[in-house]
């Protein structure tokens, strides 16, 4: 076996691990993909010599195009429709072994991925790194650009805010239920201003690509805004739990269409995301 050989059945030991690092960060199953491509790319571009801990190796490597990518997000003035959308992780069935179950479990689920997208890209990478897969901030300073004290600092930053939504007391399975409920009894009933009354007046609905080429907008802002995109429809939504979270499901012909993601915070709806494209619904875990 040559080096190169020998290089990439080392790489492919660690793939299920620097994907689940890449989509955590990402919030993107494709775009974790090019992370993890690229991170191919710079090993075989400068090769394993010398590198005792080719698994923190990659990791680093993996966390470093990661930054890159978010802060490139961040830079642009527009956002291409559907890419800040937050992808599942991919199904059990999908999962090569139990300890590559757990490290790809979509454990936060999708409201916690919409949380995770409003963090700055270094509170992100940093909160990642250390309390979703246990790196020491000696480790994630360099990583950010920071001293390991800073990188501290960004987790605590980011674990007060990720704390906050998942600890809330209306985010409560049950409250959940309830404030989904009514939205969708006010949706179906035409009912505008109990609508605008469940949700938060900064409420943002956004749309995958799939959900915009059937028609839907990639993204609205605002509570009466919203209500007005849903006042009088959602008549063929059921409530349904997606990814262990309250949401809805419209279903045609026996098969999921769409996927309604709820983010709640109080007694008010903060975001909805819409969910068209069927490979990424099959990765959903939905109940009914």
């Amino acid at each position: 076996m040559d080096e190169h050989d020998w290089m990439a059945e080392r790489f492919e030991e660690h793939r299920a691990h620097l994907r689940a690092v890449a989509h955590r960060m990402l919030g993107s199953l494709a775009e974790a993909d090019d992370a993890v491509q690229e991170s191919w790319i710079r090993l075989s571009r400068s090769g394993a010599g010398g590198v005792e801990n080719l698994g923190g190796w990659l990791t680093t490597v993996t966390a470093r195009v990661c930054l890159d990518m978010l802060r490139s997000r961040r830079s642009r003035c527009e956002e291409p429709v559907g890419v800040d959308v937050p992808e599942p992780a991919v199904s059990r069935q999908e999962t090569a072994s139990p300890e590559q179950e757990v490290l790809l479990a979509d454990s936060v689920g999708l409201a916690l991925l919409v949380v995770l997208e409003a963090l700055a890209p270094a509170e992100r990478v940093a909160f990642v790194l250390h309390d979703l897969f246990d790196l020491p901030f000696d480790q994630i300073g360099p990583v950010v650009g920071r001293s390991p004290a800073a990188a501290r600092q960004l987790a605590s930053r980011a674990r007060r805010r990720v704390r906050g939504a998942a600890t809330d007391p209306a985010a409560d399975l049950a409250r959940q239920r309830e404030v989904v409920d009514a939205f969708l009894a006010a949706s179906r009933g035409g009912d505008f201003g109990a609508l605008v009354a469940v949700l938060d007046p900064e409420v943002v609905l956004r749309a995958d690509a799939a959900a915009v080429g059937a028609g839907a907008s990639g993204e609205v802002r605002g509570a009466a805004e919203v209500a007005g995109t849903f006042s009088g429809r959602a008549r063929a939504a059921r409530p349904a739990l997606v990814n262990g979270a309250a949401g809805a499901v419209w279903i045609q012909r026996g098969q999921p269409r769409v996927v309604f993601g709820f983010t709640i915070s109080g007694d008010k709806i903060v975001a909805i995301d819409l969910l068209a494209d069927p490979e990424r619904i099959r990765q959903l875990d939905l109940v009914l």
